[in-house]
């Protein structure tokens, strides 16, 4: 029997037999070094690339030691939150909270998930009922503290998943004040993709003398997922990304862009041109994301276009390939990303394409990953299309000629400018004062004043007017 098998950790008989129904036979590198070292108590900081199993590697051994809590009772005062797990996103966090339901599903332990973007109606009766494990995003779980919902005061383990995502986001001090609401005495587990060196501040703070676990170099991608960086002109992703989905037969894919806005205009742009396609972005309600998830989970859709907030952790299984339509802006988002794909030693294809304006953009994923990217021309199979094209970004082009020089757009809206008018040289002429001070017709024409004014007396000096007199 391999030494990695699970049946070699001792489970408790309900955990074991969850794990056996998920299929789970031999533990990945994470789990087989963290599961024995949480067992045992100890803080842990812990890194190893995406899609390798945290989320088991923390969750059996929490669950294990809680089970001298399990009890039958109803009444909420027995089921106090006894491990908090944050992570950074609501997709991430509903997805572990699923996860650890599975695990603890024929034991008497309660979990529960809050996050932002849904009423916290439900989330507070669930809370209200007791849970002993408690899966939240850092904001959300704020709101339950302050509404006197979430009591923390007997948190025996917390677990800061995707620690360094956390604080790309801005959560350190929401990540703070949940702490200060914690017992002194605790188990701190910290799992993050890289050890930068604000998460070693964030370690030294709050972990007492954790066993460091990396199973990988920083910042390395799979083997098992294939690379490529196509040259592609920024009017032409489109017609490359439907050409690589077709050689390949893809029948499913991310595609990952840089912002909200062209996330949604991409997504329209191909579900007109045939391909089952939905959005995933922060300008979405919670319910609509979900839904756009489990339609891609389902296999109801072949292309999920979304920004990084779908990067980090979400766990979809047989994902073949991941297009990066535009480079990301922060070189450690390209791991998040391919890691979507070739997940448990399954292989995968990462395209990235690549416009001229990419250079800086290329040259801070070389220094991530340590190596020479080899970029690749594409060569198109199909005609351009002739005719007016709509570009998805409100401008026409006219392509009556394959051969014709492509032209970027601000060179075509320049050109489409109206030209100015001819100079008139009048204008440009110095000021001349006229030769003599002409006296104003209304005062030629004026009659004198009259003889019975005082001299003493000025009068009224006339000016135009615009309007006729009525009297």
């Amino acid at each position: 029997m391999s030494e990695s098998a699970f049946s070699k950790l001792n489970l408790a008989e309900p955990l074991a037999r969850a794990v056996a129904e998920m299929g789970y036979e031999s533990m990945t590198p994470i789990q087989a070094q963290a599961i024995p070292v949480v067992l045992t108590g100890k803080d842990v900081m812990g890194a190893a690339q995406t899609g390798t199993g945290k989320t088991a590697a923390f969750s059996l051994p929490l669950l294990q030691r809680l089970l001298k809590h399990e009890n039958a009772s109803t009444s909420p005062a027995r089921h106090p939150v006894r491990a908090l797990v944050l992570l950074p996103t609501r997709e991430l966090a509903d997805q572990v909270a699923q996860q650890v339901k599975l695990y603890a599903k024929h034991t008497n332990l309660r979990s529960a998930v809050v996050f932002g973007g849904m009423d916290m109606k439900p989330q507070t009766a669930e809370l209200k009922r007791g849970v002993e494990v408690l899966v939240a995003t850092p904001g959300r779980l704020l709101d339950h503290i302050e509404a006197k919902n979430a009591v923390l005061n007997q948190v025996e383990y917390v677990v800061l998943d995707e620690a360094d995502r956390m604080l790309d986001i801005g959560f350190l001090p929401d990540l703070q004040r949940i702490l200060s609401y914690l017992p002194k005495q605790r188990t701190t587990l910290l799992f993050s993709a890289t050890f930068s060196p604000e998460i070693k501040r964030l370690a030294a703070s709050y972990l007492q003398d954790p066993v460091t676990i990396e199973v990988s170099r920083p910042n390395t991608t799979a083997s098992t997922v294939e690379q490529h960086f196509y040259s592609v002109p920024e009017d032409d992703k489109r017609r490359a990304l439907r050409q690589v989905v077709r050689q390949r037969g893809i029948t499913q894919a991310f595609v990952f862009v840089n912002s909200k806005l062209g996330c949604a205009r991409l997504a329209r742009s191909l579900e007109r041109e045939g391909l089952k396609t939905t959005a995933l972005h922060g300008d979405k309600s919670q319910d609509e994301r979900l839904k756009a998830l489990d339609a891609f989970k389902k296999g109801e859709v072949d292309l999920l276009v979304a920004t990084d907030v779908a990067a980090r952790g979400l766990d979809i299984k047989d994902v073949p390939a991941v297009f990066n339509f535009d480079v990301p802006f922060n070189a450690e988002d390209y791991v998040h990303r391919i890691g979507r794909t070739g997940r448990a030693g399954a292989s995968g294809l990462a395209v990235t394409l690549v416009s001229p304006g990419d250079g800086r953009l290329v040259g801070d994923l070389e220094k991530l990953l340590k190596r020479k990217l080899e970029i690749e021309p594409i060569e198109f199979e199909e005609d351009r299309p002739r005719g007016r094209i709509n570009d998805g970004r409100r401008a026409w082009r006219e392509q009556d000629d394959e051969d014709r020089p492509q032209r970027s757009w601000d060179e075509r809206r320049r050109e489409s400018r109206a030209a100015p008018a001819p100079k008139d040289p009048f204008f440009d002429q110095p000021y001349q004062p006229p030769a003599r001070e002409e006296v104003p017709a209304w005062e030629a024409n004026a009659k004198p004043a009259s003889s019975r004014v005082s001299a003493n007396i000025k009068t009224k000096r006339k000016v135009a007017a615009l309007f006729k007199s009525t009297t």
